[in-house]
C-alpha cells in the first residue's frame, strides 16, 4: 500500500483547513430567499460553529419578515432596496449571495462598497465580462471573495484531492463526470422559471448542474483545462431558448489528462466523478447532491476499498470554511480567479457546441479560439 493511501483515509470527515484557533461568530446577511437559503443555507448555518444568520433579504418585506422565523439568530427582515440602502448593516458582517445569476453583480456591489465579505453562490455571474465586474469590485474594495462551490470543502472531494497529489492512483489518465436531474418533473415544476431565461442564468444545464463536474475535476486534479469539445441537445420546447437541456463535453489539460462530462436537466437525478490513473482508481458516487450520502471508492494494485463514513452537510462546511477564512485573516479558496476561470471554460463549452468544433482556452484564460 502506498504510504500516502492509510494518511489520507484515516480520519476521512476531517476539517484539514482549520489548522488555526478561529474566535468569534460571523454574522451572515443571506440576500435571496428562493427555496435553497431557506431549506438549506439557513439550516446549514443553523448548525455551523463559526457563523450565524442575523439578516435575510428578500425582493418581498413580507417574505423577509418571516424568513426571521427560520433561525433564532435572524434579528432583521429587509427588502433588497433596504439592503442597497445600507439599512441593517451593522448586523451582519458578511453577505451570502443568492439570487438569480443576472443579479448577483448589484448585490455583491453594494455589500464591497459597505465593506462587507462575501460569498457568493455559482456561477459567479450569468456571462463572463459581468462575473469579471464581481471579481474586480471586491478587489477594488479589498474585501474577501468566496464562490459558493460547495464540493471543494465535501470531505470525499477533499480526500480524492489528497489521494491523487499523493500519486495514490499513479498519474491521472482519465476523468468521467456526471450530474442528471428532472427540473421540471422534481425540482421546479414550472417552465415559467429563471433558470430557462438566458438573459438571467447564462443557460440551464452547464451553468446549474454541468458546473459540478466541471469544477470538481479542475479542483480534484489542481488544473486547468485548455482545449474544450461539446454537444447540447434541446427535446422539452421549455429548454429552447437556453439551448442546453441536455449536455456532454470533454476537457484536455495541458499534462495529457482527458475529462468527459455529462448534466442533464430531464434525467434521472444521478451524479459521479472517477478518476482514473496509471496504478490506481478513485470513485465518487453519488457525489454532488447534498442531499445524498455521498460514496467513495478506491482501487490500486488489485484491491478495492469501499468507506463507509460519517456524512457531513456540505453547506454547513462551506459557510464554517468561509467564516473560518475570515476569523483567521486567511484566504478562501475557491476565490473570484478561481471562479472566473469556469466562466471563461463554460463560455467555450457553449460555443464549441455551437460552432461544432473544438475550442483552445488561450493562454491565462483572456480567450478562447474555435478551430477551423
Amino acid at each position: 500500500m502506498s504510504p500516502s493511501i492509510p494518511e489520507a483515509l484515516d480520519d476521512f470527515t476531517r476539517r484539514d483547513w482549520q489548522a488555526e484557533t478561529a474566535g468569534g461568530v460571523v454574522r451572515f446577511a443571506m440576500v435571496g430567499l428562493g427555496w435553497w437559503t431557506r431549506a438549506e443555507a439557513i439550516p446549514a448555518v443553523v448548525d455551523a460553529d463559526f457563523c450565524e444568520t442575523t439578516v435575510v433579504v428578500s425582493g418581498s418585506l413580507e417574505k423577509a419578515e418571516r424568513a426571521t422565523d427560520l433561525a433564532d439568530t435572524i434579528s432583521h427582515g429587509i427588502t433588497y432596496d433596504q439592503f442597497h440602502d445600507g439599512v441593517a448593516a451593522d448586523a451582519y458582517d458578511a453577505v451570502y449571495v443568492a439570487t438569480p445569476n443576472a443579479l448577483h453583480l448589484p448585490f455583491v456591489e453594494t455589500a464591497a462598497e459597505l465593506g462587507k465579505a462575501v460569498l457568493c453562490e455559482k456561477p459567479m455571474e450569468s456571462t463572463v465580462d459581468r462575473a469579471r465586474e464581481v471579481q474586480e469590485v471586491c478587489e477594488g474594495h479589498d474585501v474577501p471573495l468566496m464562490v459558493a462551490y460547495r464540493m471543494q470543502t465535501e470531505p470525499a472531494v477533499r480526500r480524492a484531492r489528497e489521494l491523487v497529489e499523493g500519486g495514490a492512483i499513479g498519474d491521472p489518465v482519465l476523468v468521467h463526470g456526471s450530474m442528471s436531474q428532472r427540473l421540471l418533473a422534481e425540482v421546479v415544476p414550472d417552465p415559467d422559471q429563471w433558470r430557462l431565461d438566458p438573459d438571467i442564468s447564462g443557460g440551464a444545464t452547464v451553468m446549474d448542474i454541468g458546473l459540478y463536474p466541471l469544477n470538481t475535476a479542475r479542483f480534484v486534479l489542481d488544473a486547468d483545462p485548455v482545449r474544450v469539445r461539446a454537444r447540447t441537445t434541446v427535446e422539452d420546447d421549455a429548454f429552447a431558448a437556453v439551448g442546453d437541456e441536455h449536455v456532454s463535453f470533454g476537457l484536455d489539460f495541458a499534462d495529457g489528462t482527458l475529462a468527459t462530462c455529462t448534466a442533464s436537466q430531464s434525467a434521472y437525478q444521478s451524479s459521479h466523478l472517477r478518476v482514473t490513473g496509471t496504478e490506481g482508481e478513485i470513485e465518487i458516487d453519488p457525489a454532488f447532491y447534498n442531499r445524498q450520502d455521498r460514496g467513495f471508492r478506491l482501487s490500486w494494485g488489485g484491491q478495492t476499498v469501499a468507506l463507509d463514513f460519517d456524512q457531513v452537510n456540505q453547506m454547513t462546511e462551506e459557510f464554517d470554511y468561509f467564516a473560518h477564512c475570515l476569523l483567521t485573516d486567511s484566504h478562501p479558496h475557491p476565490d473570484g480567479d478561481h471562479a472566473l476561470v469556469d466562466m471563461q471554460v463554460m463560455d467555450a463549452i457553449y460555443t464549441a457546441a455551437d460552432r461544432g468544433r473544438d475550442v483552445v482556452l488561450a493562454e491565462e484564460f483572456d480567450g478562447y479560439d474555435a478551430l477551423d
